[in-house]
Order: C-alpha cells, then structure tokens, then sequence
C-alpha cells in the first residue's frame, strides 16, 4: 500500500541488479510512493544483470555507470536532471564489492591492490558520488541521500574481511560530508547499517547462512528483510525525515544492541569442522 511519501520527487537508485537487491526493492517502492526515479550500474552489471526488466516495469531510465568514474558520475547527474525534469530530491549509494573476499583472501592475507578497488568501489565511490552531485548543484534543498552499510563497521565479523574498512569509510564520509553539504545546501546524508541480507553480494560472505541465522536468533524482531529495508530507505527519502542527518541508523531488529540471547545461546555451534583447513587448523580470517 502506498501512501505518496514521494510524489512528486525525483530520485536516483545506484546499485540495483536483480530482484534480490535491496536497491530494486527500493526503487519498486520508491515509483510506488509516487517519485520518478532513474537507474544506474556498471555497464556490466547491466548487460549481465536484470535491470532492464525492471527500467521497463518502472519506466525508469537506465544510465550505466561507473560509480568510482568522476566523468561517468557527471553524466548520470546531469542526464537525471535533464529526464526527470528537475533537481534530484533523493539517492540511494547501494554499491559494495570485494575483490579480496571472491578471491578468498584472508584479512591477515590481503592483496593491498585488491583492497584499494574494495575501498575505491565501496567506500570512495559515495564520496565521488556527493562530491560531483555537490559541483553541479544538482541535489534540492533539504534531497536525501542514503548509502547501505553494515554493523561490521563497528564490530568485528568472520569472514566480512576488508569489507569492513570500507563500510567504516563509509560512515565515516557521510558525517563529514553531511556537515558541509548539510550547511550550504541542506542536503541530508545518512547510511543505514541494515541486518544480513540474501543477495547477490552477500552471498560471498563466508558463512554467510549461519550469520544471518545467528543474527536473526540475537535479534529481538528478527532480522530486518530487504523489503523492509526498502521501506525504511523511503521514510529517510521522505519530508518526514527533514532533519534528520549524518546518522548511522541501524536497521536491523535490534541486533546492535544486543550482547546475547537466549535463543543464540541455545544454538550455539560446538563445532568447528567447516572453518578448519586441511591440517585441523582454524582459519580465523
């Protein structure tokens, strides 16, 4: 059920790759709270992914991209204004990718090139991406931009690896950038640390089914789904949230608050076997 929190905004959704992707959800309930929206990905992902499917359900431009491109970020800003007709009123950064974590680096075994990709396509893009927004004053008065992060900013997880780094980056670009976005142009940035969620991306996390069966055993509401995700991105796009800004709010059924539960606790794993490597020994990376 829509409730118009969005008519007559205009939007960008990065990130979207199939039905799987928090970014489509987002974008499905963004066109349906009444925005209109463009979409971008790397032109890989688009020509390898389903976005077209759903730029045709939502009539929804695709402009492929980039996202660690200055040049390709200038075109996707600047075309959105032009298709849509106006300043863009809100952004959603869902871009994550490790090459070190595909490769099965450990993080005490990191390939600094690969890390420098982590950062630049995770972490670094956001900043390009409010950086280029910024120069062509092409965010309105009181726009919202939202980025996905993780708890693992904060804490360490198994198997997240340097994905951590760069959603601690992450965070960290969207109160800095937040403050002076937020005093010349009342632009509002926030990231939302959202619970583990089946996608194409987090389905490379090692462990990645226990971790959301023992986050969902910790949680008080459970985990947090992408479409619920999805909802709350679209209270933050909204005027509900107007001065709201350079937060980390987290999204995912009280799992940041917790130190353990009951439920956890009665199913904790005794076993070690899965994380072991040929000679017995743990691997811890």
């Amino acid at each position: 059920m829509g409730y118009n929190l969005l008519k007559g905004k205009r939007g960008i959704v990065f990130g979207a790759l199939n039905d799987l992707s928090i970014a489509w959800k987002v974008a499905e309930r963004a066109v349906e709270e009444g925005a209109v929206i463009t979409l971008s990905n790397t032109p890989v992902a688009v020509r390898m992914g389903e976005v077209q499917a759903l730029s045709d359900k939502l009539n929804a431009e695709v402009i492929p991209a980039d996202a660690t491109s200055l040049e390709d970020l200038e075109v996707v800003f600047s075309e959105s204004v032009k298709i849509l007709g106006g300043k863009i009123d809100f952004v959603l950064h869902s871009i994550g990718m490790s090459p070190n974590v595909r490769k099965k680096h450990t993080y005490d075994d990191l390939d600094y090139g690969l890390l420098s990709k982590t950062l630049d396509i995770s972490a670094v893009s956001f900043h390009k991406m409010l950086q280029t927004a910024k120069r062509l004053d092409a965010i309105a008065e009181y726009g919202s931009v939202v980025a996905l992060t993780y708890v693992a900013a904060q804490r360490t997880f198994f198997g997240y690896n340097d994905m951590a780094d760069a959603k601690s980056l992450l965070e960290s670009i969207a109160r800095s950038f937040g403050y002076i976005y937020g005093r010349e142009k009342c632009v509002r940035i926030n990231t939302i640390s959202q619970s583990p969620t089946v996608t194409t991306a987090g389905s490379g996390i090692k462990g990645m089914d226990n971790l959301m069966d023992f986050s969902d055993k910790m949680s008080p509401l459970g985990n947090a789904s992408a479409d619920e995700c999805a909802d709350y991105c679209i209270t933050m796009f909204s005027d509900l949230t107007r001065k709201v800004t350079m937060q980390n709010l987290y999204h995912d059924g009280g799992f940041s608050s917790m130190g353990m539960s009951l439920r956890a606790m009665n199913q904790y794993s005794k076993g070690m076997e899965e994380y072991t490597d040929e000679n017995g020994k743990i691997i811890y990376g």
